[in-house]
């Protein structure tokens, strides 16, 4: 499976919108999906800066482990 944490989460999301017509739960999923935008965006923000960040051999090396960077 190669869908990060967020892809699986919006296709959740989006499975249980098509399956609901009310109105109320709707809003929320909406808004929902909107935030997961915003955390996405706010992650490849991160993962550019410390991608073009002269970093320590060590350092880059655990992040590059956690999945921070490439």
């Amino acid at each position: 499976m190669t869908d990060t944490p967020i892809e699986t989460i919006r296709t959740m999301l989006e499975s249980l919108l098509e399956e609901t017509d009310d109105p109320d739960v709707h809003y929320k999923l909406r808004t929902s999906l909107q935030l997961l935008t915003i955390l996405e965006e706010r992650d490849a923000a991160g993962r550019d800066a410390l991608e073009h960040t002269d970093l320590d051999p060590e350092v880059a090396e655990r992040l590059e482990r956690l999945g921070y960077i490439d």
